[in-house]
Formats: structure tokens, sequence, C-alpha cells
């Protein structure tokens, strides 16, 4: 590699072309950054510092996966989340900034101070660890049905140092006795056929985590007929679900003899999460 090609601005331009796609440059600057140690804003100030050529040579190497579609979270391995580096690897759902809606919901609801809080399929932690660095005293227990995402969400809570208990358990199955005043979920809502399976990030995240039967609804299903019998008095259950499935997600929290259901929409404004009331 010449002198000149080692410069910040010189491997950004590259890589930026290489990679293409919907956000080329930050892409490019994040690979860089995870590299070299430096901000995304020193690239700005001082475009022609240069790296070394190993420090090149890792960087071009990660270029070359993004660019075949492997996710920038998961060659950092760390996304952020409601403000949180939560650490990500490819058993696990990368967290999505339309998830927060779920969050910010939960935060707003009428539960007790001292609230029993239920995550199912947890996945990074992030919706867990995101209610418990803003409830210090919710009790909050996560489960996942994978044992790599139960040792990496359990990971991140250590890490954060934030009071999340997390366990093995298929939804309910191996949960201890109990009910909670809300249960949360970002459960698999992708239908088997959904063409989206073969695009972008999704081919590299784990299809388990993303599709559940023909119509994306088998999971849900589950959850919201097995949910009045874990939810307290006048517990909240609350469940994102994709832009096209509120009406059917809304009847089934109605069917399931839940109130107050309803469904509240993600940024970009489409239906994202349904919420419901368990009267007891």
């Amino acid at each position: 590699m010449s002198e000149s090609s080692l410069t910040c601005d010189s491997l950004l331009r590259n890589a930026t072309i290489a990679i293409a796609g919907e956000s080329p440059r930050l892409d490019a600057e994040l690979l860089l950054s995870y590299v070299t140690g430096l901000s995304r804003t020193s690239f700005r100030a001082w475009p022609e510092r240069q790296v070394t050529a190993t420090e090149a040579r890792r960087f071009e190497a990660l270029v070359q996966q993004r660019a075949s579609g492997h996710p920038v979270a998961y060659l950092l391995g760390e996304q952020e989340f409601w403000s949180l580096p939560l650490k990500v690897n490819a058993s696990t759902l990368i967290p999505r900034p339309d998830t927060e809606c779920l969050v910010e919901a939960a935060l707003g609801l009428p539960i007790p101070d001292d609230a029993q809080v239920l995550d199912l399929g947890t996945g990074t932690g992030a919706i867990a660890l995101a209610l418990a660095s803003e409830r210090g005293r919710w009790q909050v227990l996560a489960c996942d049905a994978v044992a790599s995402a139960v040792e990496l969400a359990a990971e991140n809570a250590q890490r954060l140092n934030l009071p999340v208990t997390v366990v093995l358990s298929h939804w309910f199955d191996n949960l201890p006795a109990g009910r909670f005043d809300l249960i949360v979920s970002n459960p698999p809502y992708v239908a088997s056929g959904d063409h989206h399976l073969g695009e972008g990030d999704v081919r590299f995240e784990p299809s388990s985590a993303l599709v559940a039967g023909d119509d994306g609804l088998d999971d849900i299903r589950v959850i919201v007929a097995t949910s009045p019998q874990r939810l307290s008095a006048n517990g909240w259950l609350m469940v994102e679900h994709g832009f096209d499935q509120g009406n059917a997600v809304r009847d089934l929290f109605r069917k399931a003899g839940l109130v107050a259901v309803e469904t509240r929409r993600d940024y970009g404004n489409r239906d994202r999460l349904t919420l419901g009331q368990w009267p007891g």
C-alpha cells in the first residue's frame, strides 16, 4: 500500500464505493473507528491522518464483509439500544431503533413502582435492560429459548451493571411461578414465505428469531393465549409485530380477554406494537 492510500480520507472514500447500500459512508466510518480507535468526528477534522498498514488491512477485510451483506453490528460485535452499548452476535437479532417505541410505551404504563416485569424472547436483553435502566425498582426477568442468547443477555446485564435476571425458557415453559405486572415481547413475526428474509441484514440473522409460521403469528398466538395465566390483575401485555399485523393481533388480544387494547405506531408511522390489560 502506498503512503497516500493509508489516510483516513482515502480509505473511507474507497470503502464507501465498495459498500454501496443505504448508508455506506456511515458504515465505513463505524468500521474504521472500530479498527483504529479514532472517533468518527476525527475523520472529518483530520482527513489526512494516516493509519498503519495493519489497520488498513483489517479495515479492508471488514469492508469486504460489509459489501457482501454482513451486518455492521455483527462485524463490530456491538449495537447501541436506548443509549446502552449492547454486545451482539449471530445467535440473536440485532436490536432495531423501532423497538425503542415499545420501551417508551412500557415506561408510560400505570403499573406499580416495584412492578414484576417479564421480557419474553429477550435476545441481547435489549428491552429488559432498557427498562431496568429507567426503573430501578422494577424486578425484571428475561428469558430466551436459545442458550447462547441467554448467555449474551446475561453478559450484557453484568457489563452494564443492571439487575436483570436471565433464564433459559421457551416462552413460559420453564419460568418460575408467579404473576407479572407487565409482560413484553419482541417475538418472531415474519411469515415463512416473506421475501424480506432474503434481503439485507436479515439474511444473516437467525431464522428462529424471525419466522413464525405461514402468517407470522404463530408465536404471538402462544404468547397472547398464555399471558392471562401469568398476568397480575390489571397487568399489561405488550408485543411488537409487523406493520400489517395490527388488526390480527388486536383480535387475538380481545379473544384472550384483554381490555384497553390498542396498537401504536413506530418512528416511521407504521403499526408496530399492540398492548392490552388483563382485568383479572
